[in-house]
């Protein structure tokens, strides 16, 4: 369940695959205590959401907190949706949805898609450029030859995902850490997103140098794919911006809220 504040300006952070609220734990601090009011989502199967990953079946199941909770915002309520790595398509289909409540969309180190192609296609690139070795202690499974889901081994977590992270985040991180799915099938339905709708709001790219997971190279394709209305980077960051300098993604959410009121 969400779990919110209420003060003067509301943001909305969607964690990344096998994640939770949880993630956002230092940048929700720094956000309140800057007065802002804040709102971390578990997804469908993620973090303390009580439903089992394998009773996860859709796409729309797995971001079904997150159109719940937007359903209950104010006619008048605008948020700033923030979205970490896979949490990009996540808040893609809630801007497609609720076109008049999202002031902006942020996108840090994750998928962005377009209006033209089905969001499939940033995936399926990304997983085509991905060398076997990268994986490391992973587990996957796999249908029809495409990833279905995902376990991040430990050895992955400190090495690709944490490694500009503390200590005690990568092991909050391996108590909390669960099972995802991609929903491939789902993502690759044409028409998911319209330049009338998703296409009609503002969009932020926040680009993670060092980042292992989603490297830059991959990043700038999704970038140039996809071309947002401005790109901030952040050098050093890894894949995990919000735990390895939460202070610096808090002052920029706070800059992107007064240019995005």
């Amino acid at each position: 369940m969400p779990t919110t504040t209420s003060t003067r300006n509301h943001l909305v952070l969607v964690h990344g695959l096998c994640h939770g609220a949880w993630c956002w734990y230092k940048v929700m601090t720094d956000l309140r205590s800057a007065g802002h009011r804040v709102s971390a989502v578990d997804l469908g199967g993620s973090g303390v959401h009580p439903i089992r990953p394998d009773e996860i079946t859709t796409f729309s199941d797995y971001i079904h907190p997150l159109i719940r909770f937007l359903e209950s915002l104010s006619a008048d309520e605008r948020v700033v949706l923030v979205g970490h790595s896979y949490g990009g398509l996540a808040i893609s289909l809630a801007m497609e949805r609720f076109p008049q409540s999202v002031s902006v969309g942020v996108f840090i180190t994750a998928y962005m898609p377009n209006c033209r192609d089905p969001p499939a296609l940033q995936m399926t690139k990304y997983f085509k450029n991905l060398k076997p070795e990268m994986n490391m202690d992973c587990r996957f499974t796999f249908k029809n030859g495409s990833p279905e889901s995902a376990e991040l081994g430990d050895s992955y977590l400190a090495t690709m995902m944490y490694q500009n992270c503390q200590p005690e985040d990568l092991a909050l991180a391996k108590t909390l850490i669960r099972p995802g799915h991609f929903f491939l099938d789902d993502m690759s339905k044409d028409s998911l997103l319209t330049s009338d709708r998703y296409g009609s709001i503002s969009r932020v790219y926040v680009l993670c140098e060092g980042d292992r997971v989603m490297d830059e190279e991959f990043q700038r394709f999704v970038i140039e794919d996809s071309p947002p209305n401005e790109v901030k980077s952040f050098p050093g960051a890894g894949h995990m911006l919000m735990l390895s300098m939460p202070k610096d993604i808090s002052l920029y959410l706070q800059e992107i809220v007064a240019r995005y009121p």
